[in-house]
């Protein structure tokens, strides 16, 4: 993380917020060197097409009155606005004496040279930043959207047991809801923990079936236990971090161990006789996902 753009513009802020007059202009040159980082050169591109930053500066409007009581009238389109406050940024790196005459012309609130620097750093440089990283990630589309993380996918976490895990998710399939079964789905070039962590981002809920696939034991014990997969338990603990426990089910087939962290946990036994799948249903509908419950009937 310590080369990630966005984290050294951060810095570049926090450091500029805790400057004093004989030092701002450093990180202040620091944060437009890492903005005209050439990984950016797009997006930077489209942001300030057409805009004129002086032309801007010129048509504001000054009242002559108190020092930092005139204000800056930005365009309503917030790319533009944007857009500009890029340019200022640059131009501060530029002329770093700019910021404190803009400062004390439309920020300043105190009689300190430094007054109109850390309010413009505050009021304009900080949420820049974070308007921006939007900006770039979503590739110039930060209109506001409604995002809901609901989701009918649900993830099958499985070992060997190839009967389980077909049964589960065509089980999941009739209900209405798309099973994820990770090594089902295009690698695209992907590395498996790419791959899978690309996936448990879309996910609203996981089934784990917890499957006696090896055989293990301590040091200090002779007898082995049959285990789940180490995979298993590995991604049981990722999904109940990252879902809740009350997005997670276990379905425990056969005579396998369970972890000691998992000691008074619930999970559901997968027995022959199918009555698994009403209590996966009772699971499912309590995470809200949406379905059909009556098809679990259908023939």
């Amino acid at each position: 993380m310590a080369n990630d753009l966005f984290s050294q513009i951060n810095n570049a802020i926090l450091d500029l917020q805790a400057s004093e007059y004989q030092t701002y202009d450093r990180p202040l040159k620091t944060l437009a060197r890492l903005l005209q980082h050439p990984d950016l050169a797009a997006a930077n591109k489209s942001l300030t097409d057409g805009l004129d930053l002086d032309a801007f500066l010129e048509s504001q409007e000054r009242g002559g009155g108190i020092v930092g009581s005139d204000r800056l009238e930005w365009p309503d389109d917030p790319n533009r606005a944007l857009g500009l406050t890029f340019l200022l940024i640059l131009r501060f790196a530029e002329n770093p004496d700019f910021i404190v005459e803009l400062g004390h012309t439309y920020f300043d609130s105190g009689s300190k040279l430094m007054a109109g620097v850390n309010a413009i750093t505050r009021q304009l440089v900080i949420p820049f930043a974070r308007d921006y990283k939007s900006y770039v990630i979503s590739c110039g589309d930060n209109s506001p959207r409604l995002v809901t993380t609901e989701s009918n996918k649900v993830f099958i976490v499985h070992g060997h047991d190839e009967g389980a895990l077909h049964g589960l998710a065509r089980f999941l399939e009739k209900l209405g809801l798309e099973a994820i079964v990770l090594k089902e789905q295009p690698n695209q070039g992907r590395t498996i923990i790419e791959k899978y962590e690309d996936y448990a981002k879309e996910v609203g809920f996981a089934v784990v079936l917890l499957t006696p696939d090896d055989l293990a034991s301590s040091a200090s014990e002779t007898d082995q236990n049959k285990r789940a997969r180490q995979n298993v338990i590995f991604e049981l603990g990722y999904f109940a971090g990252r879902l809740g426990r009350g997005r997670v089910c276990l379905l425990r087939k056969g005579d396998v161990e369970m972890p000691s962290d998992l000691f008074g946990v619930i999970y559901t036994e997968m027995d022959s006789t199918e009555g698994w799948k009403t209590k996966l249903v009772l699971e499912l509908k309590a995470a809200k996902l949406t379905f059909d419950a009556n098809r679990m009937w259908a023939a």
